[in-house]
């Protein structure tokens, strides 16, 4: 089985050090990593945790966030083949997945992907008749409002798109396509 997980020289450097760390003092970092894995924002320790982490690992802060990233990296490859790490570790992150990984991909699966999220839609219908430069001029166009709000903040933001009959029509047939992809997953 070809390795997802690339050997490089960060890497390396970070399996070096997982490799030098206590198996139950890693567990346990593991265990809090997978917690706070599905919070994308959020750091897993704060900075007095931080401080506490590098007098128990005897790490610098460059080294343990080197280990902190790319065992948040590994857990998120789930592959532990071809970088070298040492059999007991491996298992720990074998038993922290085997234990916690449905909790997370279900809290995975909860979270939003796009910051903004769609409220609403209202739409209006806009005929120009005639023009300066043309008496008899036709030109009707469709204003949509959509009302989006952020997940964070729940401020309401209302975003104007203006179509003219081609421009709406592609647009439909593009929902029309996303529809039918949406369709064949469920």
């Amino acid at each position: 089985m070809a390795s997802i997980i690339k050997e490089t020289q960060s890497i390396k450097e970070a399996v070096t050090l997982i490799n030098a760390i206590d198996v139950i003092k890693f567990s346990r970092l593991i265990s809090r990593i997978i917690q706070k894995l599905h919070l994308k924002g959020e750091r897993t320790f704060s900075e007095e945790e931080e401080q506490k982490l590098q007098t128990a690992l005897s790490l610098d802060k460059q080294a343990l966030n080197l280990v902190l990233e790319t065992s948040a990296f590994i857990l998120e490859q789930q592959q532990l083949q071809g970088i070298s790490m040492n059999p007991d570790k491996a298992e720990v992150f074998s038993q922290t997945w085997s234990t916690s990984g449905p909790e997370l991909v279900d809290r995975l699966k909860r979270n939003i992907f796009a910051p903004k999220k769609l409220d609403f839609v209202s739409w209006q219908l806009n005929l120009q008749m005639a023009q300066s430069s043309q008496a008899r001029l036709k030109s009707p166009s469709a204003v949509l409002q959509l009302g989006l709000h952020n997940e964070d903040s729940q401020v309401q933001e209302n975003v104007f798109v203006e179509f003219n009959h081609q421009e709406l029509l592609e647009f439909y047939n593009k929902l029309e396509i996303v529809q039918g992809q949406l369709d064949s997953l469920a």
